[in-house]
């Protein structure tokens, strides 16, 4: 019987990594960027960091078990990771991507992707017929679930049938509920896409980026270009990650905790619009999200009644910290319309319905009452 997955942030199931490594508990670090050869035409399995580093393979290994890949690859950021998987794509290829994404990448998709020949159409996947955009040199469907920062929720399972119809890769970035809450793999994704600066690493102290898949040529398409790009993740980092792995569950669990308390508090304020939570029996995914995750995670986005309150709110939070970023111990509040989302064009943003009232909160793991007499003393100015 396979470990759960609150063991499995702590061990691997075939690992017996401490007979190697004098008995070490922590993985050891291997700061080296090369390694010695025993002759010629051998090796201890490492040659040079670049390639693969033994921290580095440890975390992947880790990440992979996570996620029920059978192969991770860390990288440097989580977009070096959805920028070496564009490179499998060639000029002339057309992907679908979900309308409502992390500003980055819509940035690299359209600066950077496109510049090299791709195609894109953008489409709300969690609501249109994504088939009707299938065209014969549509090699991909890319989504959010929940997206950033609107928290729409797709039902993978029901995109993956369509997907596996016309043979095309489904690809899922899961950096908002985790591995601890959700699996794309097993619902029918092809690769899945984290941040691991985020819930992964849980403190906000390094940036890194995963691919994850099940398949073996995807895989290996991917090792090759890793290798031939040096995008890795360096060995401290695989470090810090796999320290953060450690806590993940326990992390995860208080996180949404909280955001449920914070989500339910905002719904009853005035001054507040609208709140946008999947945890929330009013979200149109609730019912999706109950069917294809274990949890609804810790990301709520909330709409004011005007923008000089949400610059109010932002200048004058303290225990709630004005930051981009998401996902670690520390609650932060976002501007998505100036930070995370200020490269998207203006008729997206509109079209999504990112104004300049609304609000994205990665809430963290101090007391839910602290975090809401903050917001309290702010709404009372």
């Amino acid at each position: 019987m396979g470990f759960s997955i609150e063991t499995r942030c702590q061990h691997l199931a075939d690992d017996n990594s401490t007979n190697h490594h004098y008995g070490a508990i922590s993985f050891p670090i291997y700061q080296t960027a090369t390694f010695a050869h025993p002759a010629v035409g051998q090796s201890t399995g490492f040659d040079y960091s670049r390639l693969q580093n033994p921290t580095r393979e440890h975390l992947e290994k880790v990440v992979a078990s996570l996620e029920k890949g059978i192969d991770a690859l860390a990288f440097s950021s989580g977009m070096a990771a959805i920028a070496t998987l564009m490179e499998i794509f060639r000029p002339g290829d057309h992907i679908i991507a979900d309308s409502d994404l992390y500003g980055g990448s819509i940035r690299l998709f359209d600066n950077i992707s496109k510049k090299n020949g791709i195609e894109f159409s953008s489409v709300d996947c969690y609501k249109e017929d994504v088939e009707q955009f299938i065209k014969e040199n549509t090699r991909a469907v890319f989504i959010e679930t929940p997206t950033n920062p609107m928290m729409n929720v797709t039902d993978i399972a029901k995109l993956s049938e369509i997907t596996k119809k016309h043979n095309i890769l489904l690809i899922v970035d899961n950096t908002f509920l985790s591995p601890y809450f959700q699996n794309p793999l097993g619902l029918g994704a092809d690769v899945v896409v984290h941040s691991g600066t985020k819930f992964l690493g849980g403190h906000n102290d390094t940036i890194a980026g995963f691919l994850v898949t099940s398949r073996e040529d995807i895989s290996e398409k991917l090792r090759f270009i890793i290798k031939t790009t040096g995008a890795g993740l360096a060995p401290f980092d695989s470090w810090l990650i796999l320290r953060g792995i450690k806590t993940l569950a326990v992390r995860m669990e208080r996180a949404q905790e909280n955001a449920m308390k914070l989500a339910k508090w905002l719904e009853k304020q005035e001054k507040v619009k609208r709140v946008i939570y999947p945890g929330l029996s009013s979200h149109p995914g609730h019912e999706i999200m109950k069917k294809q995750a274990r949890g609804f995670g810790s990301m709520l986005t909330f709409e004011v009644e005007s923008k000089e309150f949400a610059l109010s709110i932002l200048k004058n939070v303290k225990l709630i910290q004005f930051a981009e970023s998401l996902g670690g111990t520390e609650t932060l509040i976002t501007y998505p319309i100036t930070q995370t989302h200020a490269d998207v064009p203006k008729d997206v943003l509109a079209k999504n319905g990112i104004t300049d009232c609304v609000l994205r909160v990665s809430v963290g793991i101090e007391s839910a009452d602290d975090l809401i007499d903050d917001l309290e003393r702010v709404f009372a100015l």
